[in-house]
């Protein structure tokens, strides 16, 4: 069950379109309270830019502050209040440009792997906020990707991986003009889950999966075609991966 339910997160943090409409929904929240504008913090401890409301806006010394907390503290009630404080932040704009120039993604987007489920669910929501940026978005991509492999080696959890419902628009990670890294990472994606399936003796009989999740993208005639197109691809190394993932 522990299994299924981490996929689930992970499925989730692939909806990156998910994270415009949590923004809106930030700035809308944000908007209504009163009609109060917003307004900057004076320079504060760490600790206590966790206690903050969604009316204020950080900026880049803070931010860094909270960053630091993320990735050194190891108390959860501090990482989870310093996580929302982040997401509530990273609704704006500016903030999810100095995130990112902060290296914030890799350390905000490490607590998706977190065990307690609470500071997954503050990190899923931080990283959609950031998606927001376009800029973001690949580097965010890279992130869940490297969570996604770790995932696949593990035949324990093939089924929960297969089984979450993830948006069509992850199979555009297949597309040929798709930078190099991450047509690898979702190469090998593919190549391990495809492994884990063999080992399970899945391929010879059709798991019962609902329609629209990850099995049915891989598994799909849309995939299919993506792959053949990248038997052409002009990079040596991505051939050479989509020629090693076995045809069914």
């Amino acid at each position: 069950m522990g299994g299924a339910r981490d996929a689930g997160w992970v499925a989730a943090g692939l909806l990156l379109g998910a994270g415009a409409c949590y923004c809106i929904y930030r700035l809308t929240r944000g908007q209504r309270r009163g009609g109060r504008g917003l307004r900057l913090r004076p320079s504060r401890s760490a600790e206590d830019l966790t206690n903050g409301s969604c009316d204020d806006v950080l900026n880049a010394e803070q931010l860094q502050k909270l960053l630091y907390l993320v990735e050194s503290t190891e108390d959860p009630v501090i990482i989870e209040r310093a996580l929302v404080t982040l997401g509530n932040n990273a609704a704006f704009s500016a903030n999810q440009v100095i995130i990112r120039e902060l290296g914030g993604i890799p350390i905000v987007g490490s607590k998706i792997n977190d065990p307690n489920h609470s500071i997954k669910e503050k990190a899923l929501n931080a990283l959609n906020n950031l998606s927001v940026n376009v800029e973001n978005q690949i580097k965010i991509k890279v992130q869940v990707l490297k969570l996604l492999l770790n995932l696949s080696e593990n035949p324990a959890m093939t089924e929960g991986l297969l089984g979450a419902q993830v948006d069509s628009s992850f199979l555009s990670l297949y597309d040929g003009h798709m930078a190099k890294e991450i047509l690898l990472r979702v190469l090998t994606l593919f190549q391990n889950i495809n492994n884990c399936l063999k080992k399970e003796g899945h391929l010879a009989v059709q798991p019962t999966f609902t329609k629209g999740s990850l099995f049915f993208l891989l598994y799909g005639e849309e995939c299919a075609q993506k792959m053949r197109a990248l038997v052409n691809h002009h990079d040596a190394d991505v051939k050479e991966k989509v020629t090693i993932i076995p045809k069914f």
